[in-house]
């Protein structure tokens, strides 16, 4: 049987849907499960799972630090998860992937362009009509409400367009280094990439990777070690 390699992204061990699968409820708990069960299946069953160093790597520590999790955790994590950096120098990729990358992120400029533009006349619109309204009440309302009620509408229209302009450019697509390298690594050891990402995702069928969501690792792993007990 074929030594099973599974290539880790952050969302691995800290997703919500992870915890979800687990049962439990806070970032602490999930990464001492699932890390438990990597470590079982290491040992029991050889099987592996790589994060590629130091960028996930970092990446997963700063998360665990800022969450207050325990140093044992950090201790599972050192001595459970292989840590690699992905050889970027040898690994090849077609350069039609290379080819769509590019045309998808240049499509997503557009897109976040022509949002920039519709909040600016959003913004102006709501500007000229609250003006044009303090104007016609200028006896009820101070310059100080009347400020207030601009900065209010307009913090609404920024916070739509942040959202909008977010989910234009990122959700779907690789948007940092740690991504990419989740991909290089799991392709440069033959391995299955876990994620819960859609831009991961998208990236590893493209590329011919097996995948797992982030939310069915648990099952998958505690399924290999029943078999294994029986």
């Amino acid at each position: 049987m074929q030594k099973q390699r599974f290539c880790i992204d952050t969302t691995a061990i800290t997703d919500t849907e992870v915890r979800s699968s687990l049962g439990v409820d806070t970032i602490s708990e999930s990464a001492n499960e699932m890390l438990d069960l990597i470590a079982d299946s290491r040992v029991n069953l050889g099987i592996s799972c790589h994060i590629p160093y130091p960028s996930v790597y970092d990446e997963l520590i700063g998360f665990l630090k800022r969450e207050n999790c325990l140093k044992e955790t950090i201790i599972k994590v050192d001595t459970w998860l292989v840590k690699k950096t992905p050889n970027r120098y040898e690994i090849k990729l077609p350069a039609e992937l290379l080819y769509e990358y590019i045309k998808d992120i240049r499509d997503r400029i557009n897109k976040g362009m022509r949002i920039g533009e519709n909040a600016m006349y959003e913004s102006a619109s709501v500007s000229y009509l609250a003006i044009k309204e303090h104007n016609s009440s200028n006896l009820n309302t101070t310059n100080a409400t009347h400020n207030e009620h601009i900065d209010e509408v307009l913090s609404k229209t920024v916070k739509s367009f942040r959202n909008k302009y977010r989910t234009a450019l990122r959700t779907g697509t690789l948007d940092s280094a740690p991504d990419l390298d989740v991909l290089l690594l799991a392709k440069e050891l033959d391995a299955a990439v876990v994620a819960s990402d859609e831009g991961i995702e998208k990236w590893a069928q493209r590329l011919g990777l097996r995948f797992v969501k982030a939310k069915d690792f648990p099952f998958i792993l505690k399924e290999y070690l029943k078999v294994y007990e029986l």
